[in-house]
């Protein structure tokens, strides 16, 4: 799925400073490179367009952009703090990741830098007028290339961090990790829905956290070196610790532990990239949060329920997995596990709301409409479990309404099926 290097590459290009270390190397090359052009163009064609203003525009973009760089800064934070406050602490992670935010601010940076070289390099005394006229030339475009960002940071600022920015965030990167998912069931493996076999050997971890990687080709590579079968037991998303086993080796060699556990990039806290189930927990913290008292805001709460069936609707359809690793056998991820992550919380923290609770029955009930083998029983179990919880706080008239509402939920569950995405 992702391999290290890969993975390395896409981390490393998130970094802020990556993009303004490629300004900074841009001034460099620029001023080393003006030195060489400089001499070939036409003798007096820099003092003739007027070279000697490159320094008065490369002391404005300096000044100017430290002060850019300060203020989008304090957006930034601002922005931050209000989705860990309003939304969830969660969602912050998508924000930091933002590109647009990342590409402007490095931008910014990377700007600054540039000029403050170009300064340098102006008082060294180095530079001839034509030396200057390259010089200024590429200043200029990066002025363009500033103002261009400028412009895009201003429309990007209406929505950064706001409520409806952040969910959206968090449902990309679940309907993401779920394309990649249904695309590949085992994560390019076999299924294998069981226990491992009796003879296989358990490989236990020697971190405790959250499995945020699963890098099925290095896993691949390891069980061909040792010529054996692997069994992970442990998805992305799972906790681990010592004491329990990510994976099982089965084979004549019990050596090579410690390079299948290196296939698991296990850390703090739990990624988006490839666990779909960290996605949809993230709304249902959302709409919990949104449900408290202290915001009493149930149209997130219906909001949310509106977009988890458009994450869980591709689900319907049947994928032939492609076998990639033939050696590596992986459980699937369950529908019904997926479900308890987004419905239970919701229907308990909104049980006292009728428009919550509604909204929740005929989500349900549009789930088992798209696919009734696939969804009709376990969204009758979650519509019956979400009835339970509110009967006791609703009117007369809402229970019946409610109670309608599964009954035609009812009619499309024909049987209890447990099938893996």
């Amino acid at each position: 799925m992702i391999s290290k290097w890969r993975l390395f590459i896409r981390e490393l290009l998130q970094k802020l400073w990556v993009v303004t270390a490629l300004y900074a190397i841009l001034a460099v090359i620029t001023n080393l490179g003006a030195v060489v052009i400089g001499p070939l163009l036409p003798s007096g064609l820099g003092s003739s367009l007027g070279s000697g203003a490159v320094e008065s525009v490369l002391t404005i973009l300096a000044s100017s952009m430290l002060a850019v760089v300060t203020f989008s800064l304090g957006i930034m934070v601002s922005a931050f703090a209000g989705a860990a406050s309003a939304v969830t602490p969660r969602a912050t992670t998508l924000l930091k990741a933002d590109r647009t935010t990342q590409r402007v601010l490095a931008t910014f940076l990377g700007s600054f830098l540039y000029s403050l070289i170009g300064i340098i390099a102006l008082n060294g005394g180095v530079l001839t007028d034509n030396d200057r006229l390259v010089l200024f030339m590429v200043s200029i475009a990066v002025v363009l290339i500033v103002v261009v960002v400028i412009l895009r940071w201003i429309a990007h600022l209406t929505v950064f961090g706001q409520m409806e920015d952040s969910i959206g965030k968090v449902e990309t990167a679940a309907r993401r990790a779920l394309s990649i998912r249904i695309k590949a069931p085992y994560l390019g493996g076999h299924g294998h829905p069981g226990a491992p076999p009796p003879d296989a050997y358990p490989v236990y971890p020697s971190d405790i956290g959250y499995v945020r990687y699963l890098h099925m080709d290095w896993l691949q590579d390891c069980a061909e070196d040792l010529n054996c079968q692997v069994y992970v037991t442990a998805l992305p998303g799972a906790f681990v610790h010592p004491g329990i086993a990510v994976a099982y080796i089965l084979g004549k060699t019990r050596e090579g532990g410690r390079k299948i556990t290196d296939a698991f990039t296990i850390g703090e806290t739990r990624s988006f990239e490839q666990d779909p189930r960290f996605g949809l927990s993230v709304l249902a913290e959302i709409a919990q949060r949104a449900l408290s008292p202290a915001v009493n805001d149930p149209g997130t709460a219906i909001d949310i329920l509106g977009r988890t069936i458009r994450l869980l609707a591709p689900l319907a359809k049947d994928h032939d997995p492609d076998l990639k690793y033939p050696n590596i056998w992986v459980p699937p991820l369950k529908l019904e596990d997926m479900m308890d992550d987004i419905f239970p919380p919701i229907a308990r923290d909104g049980a006292a709301t009728f428009a919550v609770q509604m909204r929740l029955q005929k989500a349900l009930l549009a789930l088992a409409q798209i696919a009734p083998a696939r969804f009709g029983q376990i969204a009758l179990v979650q519509a019956q479990h979400a009835q339970s919880r509110s009967h006791d706080s609703m009117l007369p008239h809402e229970r019946t309404a409610i109670e309608a509402t599964i009954a035609r939920t009812a009619k499309l569950g024909p049987t209890r099926q447990r099938r893996p995405v």
